[in-house]
């Protein structure tokens, strides 16, 4: 076993994280900013130029030395907490949905971590807070902010603010711009790639609402795989969980056995899939991550004691059968041909996860299912329910990573047993591959791979290839780029030969630099949205065949309520019928007072190191993640100033707890680093 890819594939639960921040690194050699500026400050009439305060106790004020450009800056002092700052309401100047430029310069007095974010209601009222872009600021000197951003169709309130993980310092602000981002050309006389595979299988990709505001990115989009789309992150439980509606149908009615759904956050991919009428799968009902802890508690209360298992099968049911209502009643014309039922509920080793919320420090990968039922007999029961209630013609998947190695037993006998119940139709196999930097050192070999389509095609159920990405050697540019794509042709060789067992093959991304996994250049076209070689060799020698043309259609979505009626009545595991379905509860605008934008700190020993920023890349992220993992694992070796980084609670050990802490950051469940 491969240590290394264990860990690799082990970190996909945050596959699509980066989608939750919609901003992408700008190459300015690529794109000139000045172009088409539609706002500037730069607070050389003495005015603060649309500027205001966060909270309430800030001093912002215009001041006229240590300028940035010209004679004068903003400044903000007194700040009480991390995220105040300044801020610039954007609803009169940019559109939701479109994509833009910023570029600003900001400082801090002394080092602390400054951050460029961001803040928008969804369609229902819901606060979010996304980092846009993270530095850390040194001495006092000025950085520039320069990064693609969005906001997601439908969003209102919009901010973009600046915040700095010591309350203590004063923020300065000066030369700030945001510009539209000028439509780049797409490779139009390539033929497209579902062309291609028309006869075999269905070619798609793995959607965020961010993705939709780039004119290029939509139409490789919409060109070459639009077979399918998943909805990377926002259809998972966390959320989907409407934690206030849950709470408020509580209270009124005494029951704590119906969780409360919303579909606001996947509201602008489900929108386009209608549009376009593009297939969907649906990702992911049952998973051990991105499930919030109070789903299984008493009373909802995540610090209160577990439910009973017949508790939590009713409200595995209600939660289910309120997902599948909720998109019936707003997406009436949606096609949802496929479900992942339930994700990675098996270790390597082919044993059920630990039990306990992942994210508990001695417990990272833990299940809060297993923690419930007392092991992995929760799968049986989500399929039976999701059986009850998808709608006609949606295939039931389990899916997982790691696939193709020891845990294929464990899931080929779980699939025969629920197949024998009538309740699933395929296996789910997301192929997050690694090509490395030959076909030798590739993980897993093309043989290996194929040998575990062998074993799930022998089951009679249908294979989907639902998260197919190739890395190379991180940050090694385009210099093993033709080998990666004789891996990439030599898996998608293993599809054809069994095209007959596979429905559809989907690719975690499109472009290599909007990948989770961008360092390693693991996708078929690069951040100029040009076609790598490893395209031109999973085409060579195949026909085109026919494929539509994608045109929008008129047909509206129904949208959910403003205001919203009662929700759905509990279901007894007796019935046989989904009632109507729920309306969630409108959410209140929620305060700052808990961010959900954080923001690592300096190490106590070292102002110049930030915790979990291992490759002194000025973010964290899941690069940080995996390298930590590998040196748990002995297989990479961290020099003094990164080992610092690494001890994320600052205990003077690096261990498993720091692996739970740095995850927890990174997925945005705690907002500070260290002790």
């Amino acid at each position: 076993m491969n240590n290394s890819k264990r860990i690799m594939a082990g970190v996909a639960s945050l596959a699509m994280l980066a989608g939750v921040v919609a901003a992408f690194p700008v190459q300015p050699e690529k794109v000139n900013a000045e172009d088409d500026v539609i706002f500037s400050a730069d607070f050389e009439d003495g005015k603060e130029d649309g500027f205001s305060r966060r909270g309430e106790d800030e001093t912002v004020e215009v001041i006229s030395e240590g300028a940035h450009g010209g004679d004068n800056c903003l400044s903000i002092s007194t700040r009480a907490e991390s995220w105040n700052g300044p801020q610039v309401a954007l609803d009169d100047v940019i559109e939701a949905g479109a994509q833009y430029i910023v570029t600003a310069y900001a400082k801090t007095p002394y080092y602390s971590k400054l951050t460029l974010s961001m803040q928008f209601d969804d369609a229902e009222g819901t606060t979010h807070y996304d980092n846009v872009l993270p530095q850390d600021c040194k001495d006092g000197d000025w950085l520039k902010y320069e990064t693609k951003f969005s906001f997601p169709s439908g969003a209102t309130n919009k901010y973009l603010y600046f915040e700095a993980a010591d309350a203590n310092c004063t923020i300065f602000v000066d030369d700030f711009k945001i510009s539209n981002m000028p439509d780049v050309a797409i490779e139009e006389d390539l033929t497209s790639l579902r062309a291609y595979y028309a006869d075999s299988f269905k070619i798609g990709t793995a959607l965020t609402p961010s993705d939709l505001a780039s004119k290029p990115f939509m139409k490789l989009v919409n060109k070459h795989f639009s077979g399918s789309i998943t909805v990377g992150n926002e259809l998972k439980p966390d959320y989907v969980l409407n934690s206030k509606a849950t709470l408020a149908y509580m209270e009124e009615n005494g029951d704590d056995e119906n969780p409360q759904v919303s579909l606001a956050s996947a509201k602008p991919v489900l929108d386009y899939c209608v549009k376009y009428n593009i297939p969907l799968r649906a990702h992911t009902l049952v998973w051990h991550s991105q499930t919030p802890e109070w789903f299984f508690k008493e009373n909802y209360d995540a610090k209160a004691d577990y439910v009973t298992p017949e508790k939590m099968k009713k409200r595995m049911e209600n939660y289910i059968k309120n997902v599948f209502a909720a998109l019936k009643e707003e997406y009436p014309t949606l096609n949802i041909y496929a479900c992942d039922v339930v994700n990675e509920a098996w270790l390597e080793d082919g044993t059920p996860r630990k039990p306990g919320h992942p994210s508990e420090s001695n417990q990272w990968g833990a299940s809060d299912w297993v923690a419930v039922f007392g092991d992995n007999s929760f799968i049986d029961y989500a399929f039976e329910y999701a059986r009850k209630y998808a709608p006609e013609g949606c295939k039931l998947y389990y899916n997982d990573y790691n696939e193709y190695m020891d845990k294929k037993k464990q899931i080929v006998e779980m699939a025969t047993r629920l197949k024998e119940k009538g309740v699933i139709d395929g296996i789910g196999m997301q192929a997050h591959l690694d090509a490395r930097q030959s076909m030798d050192a590739a993980f897993p070999s093309p043989q290996m791979f194929e040998n575990a389509v062998k074993e799930y095609a022998a089951t009679g159920l249908d294979i989907q290839i639902t998260e197919l990405d190739a890395t190379v050697p991180e940050k090694s540019g385009d210099q093993y780029f033709e080998h990666q794509a004789k891996y990439f042709d030599a898996i998608m060789d293993v599809a054809e030969k069994y095209k007959d067992n596979i429905s559809a093959v989907i690719f975690w991304g499109v472009t290599d630099d909007n990948s989770w996994r961008a360092s390693q250049n693991p996708l078929l076209f690069d951040s100029e949205f040009k076609a790598k070689p490893a395209f031109y060799s999973i085409i060579e020698g195949l026909t085109p065949g026919e494929v539509p043309t994608l045109e929008p259609t008129d047909v509206p979505t129904k949208t959910a309520p403003s205001e919203s009626p009662s929700p759905s009545p509990t279901v007894s595991p007796s019935e046989t019928t989904a009632p109507e379905s729920p309306s969630p509860e409108p959410t209140e605008t929620a305060t700052p007072e808990v961010t959900e934008t954080p923001t690592a700190t300096p190490t106590s020993e070292n102002a110049n190191v930030a915790y979990g920023d291992l490759d002194s890349s000025g973010t964290v992220d899941v690069t940080d993640l995996t390298q930590l993992s590998l040196f748990l694992l002995k297989d990479l070796k961290l020099d003094e100033k990164a080992q610092k980084c690494a001890d994320v609670n600052a205990d003077g050990n690096i261990d498993l707890t720091d692996l739970a802490t740095l995850r927890q950051f990174i997925s945005k469940k705690i907002s500070k680093l260290g002790a």
